[in-house]
Order: structure tokens, then C-alpha cells, then sequence
């Protein structure tokens, strides 16, 4: 599990890349909160096209990635969303709550 961060105007760019499972939930968790408390961006993408699986656990990444970029008055959407991971979100709703470019 990887992710590369890119910050243009504002707008963090982030592009996961691996398996998102419990054991690499809360490690990631706490990186997208630093790069979000430093970039404090207007607008958050979450580039999905690297993540190769995902469990529940990726549905908690994104509820809480998500309420944390509205704390700070910004924006999300999630780009790039593999089909696995697709109906592990849908089954949960997600795409009710947060804005899925690119599915």
C-alpha cells in the first residue's frame, strides 16, 4: 500500500496504490490526515486507480477522509474506482454521500 500525493492550486491529488485492508487502514488514516491538516486543500481527489482490493475498511478511509477535507470547508470526490472496490462502496451507499467521478 502506497500513496503519491500532488497539490496544485489548492487541489490534493491523491493516488492509492495496493491492497486497503484492515492491517493498512489505520497507518493510511493517519497519512491522509497529515497531508490534509498541511495542504489544507479547497478541493481533495481521491484517485482510486491503483488500489487492487478493498474491505470494509476502505468505506471507513473514505467516510472519515471525506468528513475531515468538509471540516475544513473543502471538497472531495473519488476518481478511478476499481470494480471490486466499487460494490464493496455501493453496497454501503457511498456514492449517496460522496461525489465517484470516473466509475
Amino acid at each position: 500500500m502506497s500513496i503519491t500525493c500532488t497539490e496544485e492550486n489548492r487541489c490534493l491529488t491523491v493516488h492509492i496504490q495496493g491492497e486497503l485492508d484492515h492491517h493498512r487502514a489505520r497507518e493510511l488514516m493517519a497519512q491522509l490526515d497529515r497531508e490534509i491538516n498541511c495542504a489544507l486543500p479547497r478541493k481533495l481527489e481521491l484517485d482510486l486507480s491503483g488500489l487492487t482490493f478493498t474491505d470494509s475498511s476502505g468505506i471507513a478511509l473514505l467516510l472519515r477522509t471525506y468528513r475531515n477535507v468538509q471540516e475544513i470547508g473543502g471538497t472531495m470526490c473519488v476518481r478511478n474506482t476499481p470494480q471490486q472496490a466499487r460494490k464493496v462502496f455501493w453496497a454501503a451507499g457511498l456514492q449517496h454521500i460522496i461525489p465517484f467521478e470516473g466509475v
